[in-house]
């Protein structure tokens, strides 16, 4: 085992984590960075992001009127003043996405094309086709390979953050400090002490509580945990935004995502009598805010007994259909599915969640030298609801003031050199002899979470997910405890920590809002 010090340490190699490592690494050349990510370099919640980034672009829209569309969308929950900073440094954030070579599409003239998804006022999303996340995460690597001070770090799995309850046994919850994380290298089977500076948690979302979801495997809430179990604040995890349409293959995970776009561009939603049921739940219809129409879906579902609505887009002009979604295309013809005269079967899909780890404007969180960023933390900025097309602007925000915060006031600082980490401890532990204790514990959390969690909850669902969950998080902590740890048993463990985190702060919640719903709050 070694320790490794370094600058900067980051977790995660999406959009929030390589933003900040190209921006502090230009800025500062002589600085180490490093990116630790658990799968490969480009595994992330970004490289799957359809839809594109919403930014006021021309002179038809308006910094209030984005502003506007998302507090709407949050349900009046989210922090304005967080809002307008993102909003405001949006067409900042895209010029240097563009400088660095991300291109979107255009229209004939040269002009982007724009495009509209529910919640929006007008036409403000950036795209590239229906893959604008791999275009992004494609564009920030082929930059952080530019750099020399940048060691990007693949199969490497961070198991915990290093805080003073290691260091010191005598921290006080209102004063912690981090000074790094144990990563597991997958190649080697070895924990290893990784030192910092400025650590940041760029490790994305959770989709992977539950069954159904458009997150990868990798999704599986492993910062949001860490930080839990370091006694950082967390917030807001009982929103769980579902995207209204995926589309429905039983059994696969993650779930084909059907962009919110296809909706902008204008397809409509019906059930299996060929009934658009939108049009009797809002007036924006099928480009009302996400959480409407999944629960508008989640209703139709209840009350038919079907499995799933159709999304329709038959009527669409099928040429410009298929260059601005060719990827759906072809999903869908592979599976025998002509959409120019067949509807495309969808449900909804755990997709985002809204909070996490609490930061500040400038990306700190509530532990001295840790920040967060991307879907990990909780900005204020999505409230109850996340708008289409904020979470990729978010990170790109949060992402530069975070490097402008490294850059400007942590620069000259030194570790601590009275500080003695311990390297992490296996002594008495073993190679689990049946692993698949650990993959049934998995999908009984995920079933948990899909049957009592979802969309629509109430308190006696609540309670029922709770007792299950504590029986499961015995068991796994015993598992932990006595086995040589392996990336199942750690991503066991951060899902037991993001569902039970999720069931807690349900039942605290007493009015329904945006994402949250429970039948007990009518």
């Amino acid at each position: 085992m070694s320790v490794i010090k370094v600058d900067t340490l980051i977790l995660g190699s999406g959009i929030a984590g390589l933003t900040i490592a190209i921006k502090t690494a230009k800025a500062l050349p002589n600085k180490k960075i490093f990116v630790v990510t658990k799968a490969a370099e480009s595994e992330s919640n970004t490289k799957y992001a359809q839809g594109g980034i919403a930014a006021v672009w021309d002179s038809l829209d308006s910094f209030k009127n984005h502003i506007n569309d998302t507090m709407i969308a949050g349900d009046q929950l989210s922090n304005k003043e967080i809002v307008k900073m993102v909003v405001e440094n949006a067409p900042k954030c895209m010029n240097q996405l563009m400088d660095w070579g991300a291109e979107f599409d255009k229209i004939t003239n040269g002009d982007l094309d724009l495009g509209k998804e529910g919640g929006h006022s007008a036409n403000r999303i950036l795209h590239h086709k229906d893959i604008t996340g791999f275009e992004v995460e494609e564009t920030l690597l082929e930059q952080v390979r530019l750099l020399k001070n940048i060691t990007l770090l693949p199969y490497h799995f961070a198991i915990d953050l290093i805080t003073d309850h290691q260091v010191s046994k005598k921290a006080t919850k209102n004063d912690i400090s981090c000074y790094g994380a144990y990563i597991l290298n997958l190649e080697t089977n070895k924990i290893d002490t990784y030192i910092a500076t400025s650590i940041v948690l760029a490790t994305g979302g959770a989709g992977q509580v539950y069954a159904a979801t458009t997150n990868p495997n990798v999704a599986t809430g492993d910062g949001i945990a860490m930080a839990y179990r370091a006694k950082a604040k967390i917030e807001d995890m009982e929103f769980v935004q579902f995207h209204p349409t995926s589309l429905y293959q039983p059994g696969v995970s993650p779930a084909f995502l059907i962009s919110e776009a296809v909706r902008g561009f204008g397809a409509y939603l019906r059930n299996k009598s060929g009934k658009r049921f939108m049009l009797e739940v809002d007036d924006r219809a099928e480009l009302a805010p996400r959480d409407i129409v999944a629960r508008a879906i989640d209703s139709e579902l209840i009350k038919s007994g079907d499995q799933y609505v159709y999304l329709d887009c038959t009527h669409l002009e099928m040429e410009g259909y298929i260059k601005h979604f060719p990827n759906i295309f072809e999903k869908c013809k592979s599976l025998g599915i002509d959409i120019a005269t067949q509807y495309i079967p969808v449900v909804p899909a755990a997709h985002y969640i809204m909070g996490g780890i609490v930061v500040n404007k400038k990306g700190y969180t509530s532990i001295n030298n840790l920040f967060a960023c991307g879907e990990c933390s909780r900005t204020g900025l999505h409230g109850a609801n996340r708008l289409a097309s904020n979470s990729l602007l978010e990170a790109l925000v949060f992402g530069n003031i975070i490097a402008a915060e490294i850059v400007e006031h942590r620069k000259n600082i030194t570790l601590e050199a009275d500080k003695q980490i311990p390297e992490w401890d296996e002594e008495g532990t073993t190679v689990p002899k049946e692993k698949v204790l650990i993959s049934h514990n998995r999908k009984t959390i995920q079933n948990i979470m899909t049957d009592l969690v979802a969309i629509v909850r109430s308190n006696e669902r609540l309670e029922k997910a709770l007792d299950h969950l504590d029986y499961l998080y015995q068991d796994t902590e015993k598992a932990y405890a006595k086995s040589k740890l392996s990336p199942q048993i750690c991503e066991l463990r951060n899902l037991n920590a993001i569902a039970y985190l999720i069931v807690k702060q349900s039942t605290a919640r007493k009015v329904n809002k945006g994402a949250f719903y429970s039948l007990d709050n009518l």
